[in-house]
């Protein structure tokens, strides 16, 4: 199947401007679409494909845009750990700050952020010459994947290209943050009359709906003034807004207004549902990537198979990779919040059996399945995992080691690559050379590890998942609207949005579901920290480090940096095969 629009090389996809030009190859399998059967111009697989895009490893992998707003932080870190995870050094250099515009990392996250932004302009332009009866709403979600790919691929790397869909001969434009965010603004506003309410038109929260252009309006107007100038000392958060009167504040305060009092969602009380591999029936999720097993579109287990340790099984068909964890500096900013119901959960089995995870544990029942292969699922605790580490043996025979009435047996823990060493987490990582991200074979169990999302067993170990990462969530929107609360002067307002999302969180029935504590104060450093603890491992952190002055200051492995990395290079690959882009300063 051919096109005379776009050509999307999907072995080099950083030759983004080359494949503006030329026609468009779209043999693949997304969202349950195959396209490529007949003709390009069928306006719901063009749509399918720009949406695909979103899971097909751009916001789903470690390796692409969460490598990028999460390995560059205090959040998460990915060391080499004795002789894995070395790549070159690929991955220390996103918390090292040693990147440069031939890291394959910082290439990747561009490739796939501009393969979205490809798809979409490929659909706008197919749905602008169908007939399609539904015409307006599938332009106007077209339009707003656009927008969405866009807005993030200005906020990594400050430009994004862009060509008329309609002119083929149009000239290829280059479109800089400080001077494109409020057009963008402005368009996103104009979608809203025909996109479709969340749950109407047969939409979900993997759709772009009004309710995600609301999300969206808002998180570009809590980060315009950094987008505006992203290198400055100070942000002018408080700017005139681009429409309708009042300050860039004001405007997340009246959208997030929509998406928390507009009936359509509600705060979870078990936090960690809104991870879970069943999390589609969340009630807080506004835009979500859909990952579905079985399915024709791309899945990954990324986000919760990176921070497991080898030994740590949930299947006898599974493992973790032991690769990413946090900083000391992200933990022991839960001091005196352990008890945040947000912070740690434990599994309880049905029949009243709680895995502890501290010793105590016996066994467990073998009564969970994983489904497709009927074999025991063994369910790991949830949230920041620190200390030493208990769970089942693998046999020779590749069975879980089981009691004679047929229950998982647990044991204490050692490291699969050194099997001497027990597997226990520790705060500090303790490198030998302070610089650099590097662990013997001997400290490889070092860090804390982050089980926020939910193993699914299902299909390998970082393959298929059927868990839906949240794009935007009710919890999101209410953390921007504290801050817009804050940086308007109401603190009032803005710890009023804190303590409802602390205190509607409830811990497990372990410790009597015990709801979370309220705040009596805030200030700028406690809403920080606030914000870490509602949405780390989100693709939320650089974002906020930026604003709060955090994203330049030194930590554990990474020297104090200058301004001009709060932006990424432009792959040197795409400046070879384009004079239309220029580099980022610095670079």
């Amino acid at each position: 199947m051919k096109s005379n629009f776009l050509h999307i090389n999907k072995i080099v996809l950083s030759v983004f401007v080359l494949a503006l030009m030329g026609c468009t190859n779209l043999d693949e399998q997304v969202v349950d679409e195959v396209l490529g059967s007949e003709n390009l111009a069928d306006p719901e697989s063009a749509i399918a494909a720009a949406y695909g895009q979103l899971g097909d490893g751009t916001f789903v992998d470690h390796g692409s845009v969460f490598a990028l707003q999460e390995y560059s932080t205090d959040e998460a870190l990915l060391a080499t750990r004795g002789s894995d995870w070395g790549d070159g050094g690929k991955w220390r250099a996103m918390h090292e700050f040693t990147w440069d515009a031939s890291n394959d990392v910082v290439k990747t996250t561009w490739d796939q952020l501009t393969s979205g932004i490809t798809k979409s302009l490929t659909a706008i332009k197919s749905i602008n010459k169908s007939s399609v009866s539904n015409k307006a709403l599938f332009l106007a979600e077209a339009k707003g994947l656009l927008a969405y790919y866009t807005y993030n691929t200005l906020d990594l790397f400050g430009q994004a290209p862009y060509r008329d869909p309609s002119d083929l001969n149009a000239p290829i434009e280059i479109r800089k943050a400080d001077t494109y965010i409020d057009a963008l603004i402005t368009e996103v506003e104009g979608l809203i009359p025909n996109l479709a309410d969340i749950k109407t038109q047969n939409t979900h929260a993997g759709r772009f709906t009004k309710q995600a252009a609301y999300a969206l309006l808002a998180d570009m107007y809590l980060n315009r003034a950094v987008l505006k100038n992203k290198t400055a000392a100070s942000f002018n958060f408080t700017e005139q807004a681009v429409n309708g009167g009042g300050t860039d504040m004001d405007k997340v305060i009246q959208y997030s207004n929509l998406l928390i009092n507009g009936g359509q969602f509600s705060l979870e009380s078990n936090y960690f549902h809104n991870f879970d591999i069943n999390n589609d029936t969340s009630k807080e999720m506004i835009f979500t990537i859909v990952q579905k097993k079985n399915s024709n579109r791309n899945a990954d287990n990324d986000l919760a198979y990176m921070s497991m340790e080898r030994i740590q099984k949930p299947s006898p068909d599974n493992r973790g990779t032991n690769a990413s964890c946090i900083t000391p500096e992200f933990y022991y900013s839960w001091n005196g919040n352990h008890d945040d119901p947000r912070f740690q959960r434990s599994y309880q089995y049905e029949d009243g059996t709680w895995f502890r995870n501290d010793g105590t544990d016996v066994s467990v029942p073998s009564t969970s399945k994983v489904e497709g292969t009927g074999k025991p699922w063994f369910h790991f605790n949830r949230g920041l995992q620190v200390g030493q580490q208990y769970g089942p043996k693998l046999l020779a025979n590749g069975s879980f080691d089981m009691t004679a009435d047929g229950r998982i047996k647990v044991y204490k823990l050692f490291t699969e690559k050194n099997t001497t060493l027990a597997a226990d987490f520790t705060p500090e990582l303790n490198f030998d050379n302070p610089s650099e991200a590097v662990f013997t074979q001997s400290q490889i169990n070092r860090g804390v590890r982050n089980f926020k999302f939910e193993f699914d067993p299902g299909y390998g170990n970082n393959g298929t998942s059927g868990m839906d990462v949240p794009l935007y969530r009710l919890g999101t929107i209410y953390m921007m609207r504290a801050e817009a609360y804050f940086r308007s002067g109401n603190i009032a307002g803005a710890l009023a949005d804190v303590n409802i999302l602390r205190t509607s969180r409830t811990r497990d029935a372990l410790n009597g579901n015990a709801p979370g504590v309220a705040l009596a104060s805030l200030d700028a450093n406690t809403l920080f920290k606030e914000s870490g603890y509602e949405l780390y491992w989100e693709m939320y952190r650089r974002k906020a480090m930026i604003r709060f002055g955090k994203f330049d200051l030194p930590g554990t492995a990474k020297p104090a940096s200058q301004p001009y990395r709060r932006i990424f290079p432009i792959p040197q690959a795409t400046l070879d095969a384009s004079n239309d882009l220029s580099q980022n300063p610095g670079y």
